[in-house]
């Protein structure tokens, strides 16, 4: 039997997946990813997570410069951007790592595209939670409008259907006018 690793690639923002976790290492299983996952899968793949935040991981990090470095970059990312915008934070990161010798090799020969980079990945984070809440509203509003179809399909009064949705008599008639 293998074991196969995954790294928790610390993220700039830290967000539930990424540096929320405390643990050194954790395992996970490929179906905890499924949203309506039913039975057991027939096939299972298991794998350890290994938390490379800073702090974490003592006898890895001194193992691995690089990755450790890694890990003290963002970990300035995140420091700086509590106090200032993701890119002037980004910008001071870098500085402040080449100035201390901190991945300062690849941060001087590739440095626009790490900033670019560093930028980019918070974006999309923050789009994607975005639409993430964007869908569950969306998501919540028609349950509560199928809640409406069948409490007047049953008869019941406006005033009930106003105590279960949490819509006021007048947002109840407007739904009624434009969606049916």
């Amino acid at each position: 039997m293998r074991c196969y690793c995954t790294f928790l690639a610390p993220a700039i923002t830290g967000g539930a997946a990424y540096g929320k976790k405390e643990e050194e290492c954790w395992e996970n299983s490929l179906s905890e990813a499924y949203e309506n996952l039913t039975g057991e899968p027939r096939l299972e793949l298991k794998v350890i997570t290994l938390n490379i935040n800073e702090g974490h991981n003592k006898e890895l990090m001194e193992q691995c410069r690089t990755l450790r470095e890694y890990a003290q970059y963002v970990a300035k990312v995140r420091k700086y951007t509590k106090e200032m915008s993701l890119g002037a934070a980004v910008e001071r990161a870098v500085n402040e790592c080449i100035q201390e010798g901190i991945l300062e090799n690849f941060l001087r020969t590739n440095r626009a595209k790490v900033i670019a980079m560093s930028i980019f990945e918070y974006n999309k984070e923050e789009e994607d939670k975005k639409l993430r809440k964007a869908e569950y509203e969306a998501g919540y509003d028609d349950g509560k409008q199928e809640i409406i179809r069948a409490m007047l399909k049953a008869g019941e009064p406006l005033e009930k259907i106003v105590q279960y949705t949490g819509y006021t008599v007048e947002e109840i008639k407007d739904k009624l006018k434009n969606s049916w």
